[in-house]
């Protein structure tokens, strides 16, 4: 028996990452899981991974900056396992400069992916959860839902050459705390995970050159100098940095029963450190 049977978890992102440790954590503890991956063969992978442990799991494949994307995530939620319960919104990238060179380009795409397709998202799902809650109520019914969104660090204290990814992370702690009071009257938990450093992809070190990914067809650097880790890591209380089953762990912490009074708040995951 899980803290989560008989849930259904929507998870952005998923296929890699963080993102794929959610979904794993989530469905470990008896949620099904609906992932959701830019390219069709992580979301995939994702799904094969979940089953061949025991879970059930569905592949929406797609961009969440898409118009569209958001009411399709949704349905494809409640038409093959008949209901939401959990909503985590972690899909991102980041794509730095200093504001001098930053394009209107840049700085848009950390807004839509951030912090539009949460909104959409969420938007979405509104519907489907006031008639929930509707149905439950009048069965005598108290059933908590759950949001979490993700943020970083950078959305509370900054960083240079990421004025685009700190707006946005900014952003998404003020849509949770509006959606922690719209939605309070519903029974969803709306709660914000701010990750200090997690070793992902995205964070790898290098010596010389950064790491590139393509996403929509732009090259994007990644990736964070060596010499820069290693001066960091001293200042971790906990002295290492964070993993994404650390980063998945504090997730789950918000989508128990045992967080069914926890909402608008924002959980800063960062092994102790204060920046």
């Amino acid at each position: 028996m899980g803290n989560l049977d008989g849930k259904v978890a929507l998870v952005t992102g998923a296929g890699r990452g963080i993102g794929l440790a959610i979904s794993q954590k989530l469905a470990r503890e008896g949620a099904r899981v609906v992932v959701n991956d830019l390219d069709p063969e992580p979301a995939q992978d994702a799904v094969a991974r979940l089953e061949a442990n025991g879970g059930q799991a569905a592949a929406c494949v797609g961009n969440v900056t898409e118009s569209g994307f958001a009411q399709r995530f949704v349905d494809q939620a409640i038409e093959r396992f008949g209901r939401i319960d959990v909503i985590v919104n972690n899909a991102g990238y980041t794509w730095d400069s200093v504001i001098q060179k930053m394009t209107d380009e840049q700085f848009q795409a950390m807004l839509d992916v951030h912090l539009v397709a949460p909104f959409r998202i969420l938007r979405a799902a509104a519907p489907y959860i006031r008639s929930a809650t509707r149905e439950e109520a009048e069965q005598g019914l108290c059933v908590h839902r759950k949001v979490v969104n993700v943020s970083s660090i950078t959305g509370i204290v900054g960083l240079p050459g990421q004025a685009n990814y700190s707006s946005a992370k900014a952003g998404i702690i003020g849509l949770t705390k509006t959606m922690a009071k719209e939605w309070g009257r519903y029974k969803v938990n709306v709660n914000c995970v701010a990750f200090g450093h997690i070793d992902t992809r995205l964070t790898a070190t290098y010596e010389t050159e950064p790491h590139t990914l393509e996403i929509e067809g732009r090259e994007i650097r990644t990736g964070i100098p060596k010499e820069l880790v290693e001066a960091y890591v001293p200042s971790i209380p906990l002295g290492r940095v964070g993993t994404p089953d650390d980063a998945a762990g504090a997730v789950y912490l918000l989508c128990t029963p045992e967080s069914d009074y926890i909402s608008g708040q924002v959980l800063q995951v960062t092994g102790g450190a204060v920046e």
